[in-house]
């Protein structure tokens, strides 16, 4: 690691991440144990260029060494009916969820850039920006199953286990604010 610099992207700016995204889904195909298939269609235009679209509110930022991109983050605050309602039915037919939901939706870091602390600076941009909300209550992570790097990093910083989603293609965990 040479120059490692951070910046937060406009809506013009998010195409910077899609070679990043699309390792992101290829990688998360990799370590699926479960359908690993189903991330055959997941690309940018199809997961980050969308969920940036439908968001109520979203931030991204990337991680450059010198003018290469090596990792990124996109965090949205999405309606708690509308991840209900979802095609993937991300959060459980129970009562109590605030209105909105804040999201950690992608962290990736580029092989050979993890185990730097990278992922962690990412991870807190994120946070700090989804508990800037005031109303913010609940931050929500949802981890492709066979990730367990990802599943240990985040209990490692303060999510816990919420429920699977679909049969358990993806695993939910949460953390309340304040």
């Amino acid at each position: 690691m040479k120059n490692i610099t951070i910046e937060i992207l406009g809506e013009e700016d998010i195409e910077q991440c899609r070679e990043l995204c699309g390792e992101l889904m290829a990688f998360q195909k990799s370590k699926a144990f479960m359908e690993p298939e189903r991330f055959d269609g997941m690309n940018f235009d199809t997961r980050m260029k969308k969920s940036w679209e439908s968001a109520l509110e979203k931030h991204a930022a990337i991680a450059k060494d010198g003018a290469i991109p090596v990792g990124y983050v996109f965090s949205t605050v999405e309606s708690a009916e509308g991840m209900k309602n979802s095609s993937f039915r991300l959060l459980p037919d129970t009562a109590g969820f605030p209105e909105r939901i804040g999201c950690l939706s992608n962290l990736y870091i580029r092989d050979g850039y993890r185990g730097s602390g990278l992922g962690s600076r990412l991870f807190d941009i994120s946070m700090k920006w989804l508990e800037s909300f005031s109303y913010m209550e609940l931050i929500y992570i949802f981890i492709s199953n066979g990730n367990d790097e990802a599943m240990d990093f985040y209990l490692k910083h303060g999510f816990s286990y919420s429920h699977d989603v679909p049969g358990g293609f993806i695993t939910a965990v949460s953390r309340r604010v304040k």
